[in-house]
């Protein structure tokens, strides 16, 4: 019996889930993502908006430590709409 056999048929205590398989993408690391700025919305680090969204997000991931969602950003924008990096490419 190989380790990954091993591993899907009796697990591990060093595996949290899965013991082997593909864990499901959490939706604060993919573009859904509402924590920072997606097109002309502002998002939770510029302005605290969506907080109930990000905050569910933050907390399912299981890492085993208690996890506090940081306060939103306390820079101002003057009311401006943040530009995504990839519209300011450095030349």
């Amino acid at each position: 019996m190989g380790l990954l056999d091993k591993l899907t048929t009796q697990g591990t205590l060093l595996s949290k889930t899965g013991n082997g398989s593909t864990p499901s993408t959490n939706v604060g690391a993919t573009t859904l993502s509402k924590l920072h700025a997606n097109g002309n919305v502002a998002g939770y680090s510029l302005d605290g908006s969506n907080q109930a969204d990000v905050n569910a997000a933050f907390q399912s991931y299981d890492d085993g430590v208690n996890n506090i969602l940081p306060q939103p950003s306390l820079l101002d924008l003057g009311g401006a709409t943040p530009t995504k990096y990839t519209d300011n490419l450095p030349q």
